[in-house]
């Protein structure tokens, strides 16, 4: 039988894009996969559904999780842009250089200073990435607003990139921030207490995969954006 994907088609680009795009787009097929199965069992008139809203459930986990990657796989593809592309640490912003300063201040080795010398500032920062993905693995953070903004600042300097999340009329960056959350905590409900407060229907995931698509969109472009100033080399397109 031949899936029906005329409401739940990708939003797909043909403009070159990030690697952390191109595996968010992949992943994303899982979602649209829970999607079209909710379509072929339960047809696509309006009206309740009985039995399905694990379909939605599951979507809603699976594009959390999705997004989560998303913002980690683009901080560290920017960041090792930035690395690699950048011609010396003066072109750095006030922000990365921060990061470096303060990864020598916690360290007591007297000498620690030099480790910047001669490039190395290029590993320091490499460093420091991994010590935030330990970070999050032990505090177990999830991937609101807020969250984003110190992930993107923390590893390439980039301030307030929620700011950017405006595609529409009537949504703002606060509205959109507001809506993420509201998402993220739907997540939370499901994953750990096994059920949300309200049910959760199909509109619902539709809203959330958009969400993630566009919020996507101009997260990838504020960083393109920002690497290429940094280094005159875009992370993606001309």
């Amino acid at each position: 039988m031949a899936k029906r994907t005329n409401s739940i088609k990708a939003n797909v680009s043909t403009t070159a894009t990030s690697k952390a795009r191109e595996s968010l787009t992949e992943n994303l097929k899982d979602v649209r996969s829970l999607l079209e199965l909710h379509e072929e069992k339960g047809g696509a008139n309006p009206g309740r559904r009985t039995g399905l809203e694990v379909l939605n459930k599951s979507a809603i986990v699976l594009l959390t999780s999705h997004w989560e990657a998303y913002c980690e796989d683009l901080a560290e593809e920017g960041l090792e842009h930035i690395v690699t592309h950048a011609k010396t640490s003066d072109v750095l912003p006030k922000a990365i250089k921060k990061i470096i300063a303060s990864n020598i201040d916690k360290d007591k080795n007297e000498l620690a200073c030099w480790s910047i010398s001669d490039d190395k500032w290029r590993d320091v920062l490499r460093a420091n990435l991994v010590r935030m993905k330990d970070e999050r693995n032990r505090n177990l953070n999830t991937p609101k607003w807020s969250q984003v903004d110190t992930l993107f600042e923390a590893s390439i300097g980039l301030t307030n990139i929620s700011s950017k999340w405006v595609w529409a009329k009537k949504l703002t960056a606060a509205k959109a921030r507001q809506k993420l959350n509201k998402f993220v905590e739907l997540r939370g409900e499901i994953a750990h207490r096994g059920r949300a407060t309200t049910p959760v229907h199909k509109v619902t995931v539709s809203d959330y995969l958009d969400f993630v698509e566009n919020a996507a969109s101009k997260t990838g472009e504020a960083v393109n954006a920002h690497v290429k100033n940094i280094t005159s080399v875009p992370l993606f397109g001309p």
